[in-house]
């Protein structure tokens, strides 16, 4: 486990020197590479050295148990060493949990669509509920949260809408997310006063910079169309909104929800560019990893991950048994409890399999 510690310092040491080359600075992609990379390294190179430093104290302490010292000194220099070995015993505890192999995505924005399901104008209602969850969430973590299309409806939810988080390591939070997530209240439309069970699908894409990706033009059929949605306001009487697909792997993508063609076009072209990313991720997953299914990030999106029960009060996330009983903190976008203790989950997994 040291070597692999020391490794990663070399690393470390080798990423800051990169980081400071004026070669380096000049291409502000590249920078901006290795800098990602550094810091990604930083809390475990810092709990390495404060590691090492903890070893040499200790060692320096017990040395001076053979000299001539009075007992007052020894009792002290045994204290000290009761209490460094402590911290070096939670040190090395947390050393293979932090050398785990890292999801080279972890640091980017992430791209997400929720779409109401089974449930009608309810399950579109629903949407609407999360978007503001993981939007509330992204403004306490100093996230930015960017919409490319939505299809409101009129009574103010959504029946589908695509958004952009942009924030470093965006992904490693909110990739546990997708799944279909359920949810038992009285609707609004409902007068009888029964409780409905609906669904709503969320799918969270990391985005992919166009050096990561080779999508070419002649295989793209781009189609405009006038932006159109629940009436009134909604509706675009120019061709401002555009249809991609991408004709190798039957892809779609749309987006009206700026007034500039152009603006469509590209937000559009984020969206496939994660998409087609994903498609030959999943692909490369199947052939290598037949155990990605167990694993809790999975990102299977037919997978009922979660429940939101109104009468209760209660969410409950199905992987891992974790019942709260604080929905409306949680719809008030306060879902690190949930989130940390699925990554606490996933990592527990993949110790398994690394032992």
């Amino acid at each position: 486990m040291i070597d692999k510690l020391q490794a990663v310092e070399d690393k470390y040491l080798e990423l800051e020197s990169l980081i400071s080359d004026p070669d380096v600075i000049a291409d502000m992609k590249k920078w901006q590479k290795y800098n990602q990379e550094h810091a990604a390294l930083t809390e475990i190179v810092d709990k390495f050295r404060e590691y090492k430093k903890l070893c040499a104290t200790i060692d320096e302490d017990k040395a001076m148990f053979d000299e001539d010292i009075d007992s007052d000194m020894r009792h002290m220099l045994e204290e000290e060493v009761k209490e460094l070995s402590t911290r070096k015993d939670e040190l090395e505890n947390e050393f293979p949990i932090l050398l785990l192999p890292k999801d080279p995505n972890d640091s980017k924005n992430v791209i997400m669509e929720i779409r109401g399901g089974v449930g009608g104008e309810e399950a579109a209602l629903f949407a609407g509920d999360l978007f503001r969850m993981y939007s509330r969430y992204a403004e306490m973590q100093g996230w930015k949260v960017e919409i490319l299309d939505s299809n409101p409806t009129g009574l103010g939810g959504f029946k589908e809408i695509s958004f952009c988080i942009n924030g470093y390591g965006a992904y490693s939070k909110l990739k546990y997310e997708s799944g279909t997530h359920r949810v038992q209240r009285v609707p609004q439309t409902e007068s009888s006063g029964r409780v409905h069970t609906s669904a709503v699908t969320v799918a969270v894409l990391p985005e992919v910079e166009e050096v990561e990706v080779d999508i070419k033009p002649n295989d793209l059929r781009i189609d405009t169309y006038c932006a159109s949605g629940a009436g009134g306001q909604y509706v675009n009487r120019t061709e401002t909104a555009v249809r991609i697909t991408h004709i190798p792997t039957g892809i779609v993508v749309q987006c009206q929800d700026e007034k500039s063609q152009l603006k469509n076009k590209e937000k559009a072209m984020r969206v496939l560019r994660a998409k087609v990313q994903e498609q030959a991720q999943q692909a490369q997953d199947n052939e290598i990893a037949a155990d990605r299914k167990n694993q809790v990030g999975s990102g299977d999106r037919s997978e009922r991950i979660r429940t939101y029960n109104f009468p209760q009060g209660r969410v409950t996330d199905h992987r891992i048994g974790l019942t709260l009983h604080k929905l409306d903190f949680v719809l008030n976008g306060e879902i690190d409890e949930i989130i940390n203790a699925l990554i606490t989950a996933d990592q527990t997994e993949r110790l398994k399999q690394v032992k």
